[in-house]
């Protein structure tokens, strides 16, 4: 377990500081500094220490070992870079579930989220299509992703795939945060 423990700990600490700087070339130093610091929270790191692998989240782990992911479930509800973080009931049908637009400046976080995992998970074979190819997988099981939300997600991970980093970042920082500040969202 102590050598799982190292492992995952170094893992989320690295993420977090590749996170970190993506977050501060874009502007957001108070959510580069906060990102993911309940991953050292007991009832995450505990449980991320006992599925630790490596190449992989724990809470998948965890999720195949006992149906459901406790420490996911801690993680998502505390940190609103997950658009997981703003489902919610329908305000004119409780029987409803829906996903709430969230703001430019969590959809940028959760981008620089991806990028980070890509490239933590991805090792020396990373490229800057993962982010965008991982997110297609998924992206029509995604009813619970408000409509605004999964297009700009989409769009921002499509100029990462065709136009790198660089160019996303400076889009992100000095048009993609800035135009949001003029509108209602």
């Amino acid at each position: 377990m102590k050598n799982k423990a190292w492992g995952h700990f170094c893992t989320i600490t690295r993420h977090k500081l590749l996170v970190m700087r993506y977050c501060f070339r874009i502007g957001l130093y108070r959510q580069g500094l906060l990102h993911d610091l309940s991953k050292y929270a007991p009832s995450e790191f505990i449980v991320g220490c006992r599925y630790y692998q490596g190449n992989r989240s724990p809470n998948n782990a965890e999720r195949e070992a006992t149906g459901v992911s406790m420490a996911w479930l801690h993680h998502k509800g505390r940190n609103k870079h997950h658009f997981e973080y703003w489902v919610d009931y329908a305000p004119d049908d409780p029987r409803v579930i829906m996903g709430a637009p969230m703001p430019p400046k969590y959809i940028a976080e959760m981008v620089m989220d991806r990028i980070s995992a890509s490239r933590t998970y991805q090792g020396d074979a990373y490229t800057q299509q993962h982010p965008l190819a991982y997110f297609m997988k998924s992206k029509e099981k995604l009813w619970f992703i408000h409509p605004d939300t999964k297009k700009d997600l989409e769009a921002l991970l499509r100029i990462l795939a065709d136009h790198g980093e660089d160019r996303l970042l400076w889009y992100i920082r000095h048009r993609y945060l800035k135009k949001q500040l003029h509108s209602k969202r």
